[in-house]
């Protein structure tokens, strides 16, 4: 197998401070949002922007996590760490690593969306551009378009390490 690297640590770092100051952009005037990491280094990713974002911002940013199976996101039950009723009327971050097909974000999304949020977005460190869902990344680090045989693979600490890395294996 081989494996290029396409992101060293600098690079997902200053990636990660890009995605945090569109965010602040975006969303300056709420008082409040939501960054929601799936579980998994979704979880990783949404941290990593949540401690920049304590930095630069004064909104409050509030970290919570949503688990599903990403192989089948049906055959067990959605979760979220936050009551539905503290979702309803907020804005809602949706953060992952990677957006390969968009199953993962599609059931995310829908899930979020029963709870009556003010909006929903979506934040990930590498689109893959081979959607077979209707969703799409409003913040990413990296589009690549890559070869259906391609995988992308992400290496990243809770914290800045020089060990993060972002992966094309074929």
């Amino acid at each position: 197998m081989s494996r290029n690297k396409i992101l060293d640590a600098d690079q997902i770092e200053r990636k990660f401070q890009r995605i945090a100051r569109q965010l602040l952009e975006t969303h300056h005037s709420e008082s409040e949002f939501i960054l929601m990491g799936i579980d998994g280094l979704g979880l990783v990713v949404a941290q990593r922007l949540k401690n920049i974002l304590d930095t630069i911002s004064t909104s409050k940013v509030k970290f919570e996590k949503i688990k599903l199976n990403k192989e089948d996101p049906l055959s067990t039950e959605i979760k979220c760490s936050i009551p539905s009723s503290e979702v309803s009327g907020k804005i809602i971050v949706i953060v992952d690593d990677v957006l390969n097909s968009g199953r993962t974000l599609i059931y995310a999304i829908k899930h979020i969306l029963d709870a009556g949020p003010k909006a929903v977005y979506t934040t990930v460190l590498v689109d893959r551009t081979h959607h077979s869902f209707p969703v799409k990344a409003d913040y990413y680090g990296l589009s690549l378009s890559t070869h259906l045989n391609e995988h992308i693979s992400v290496k990243l600490s809770k914290t800045e390490s020089k060990s993060d890395a972002v992966y094309l294996e074929l």
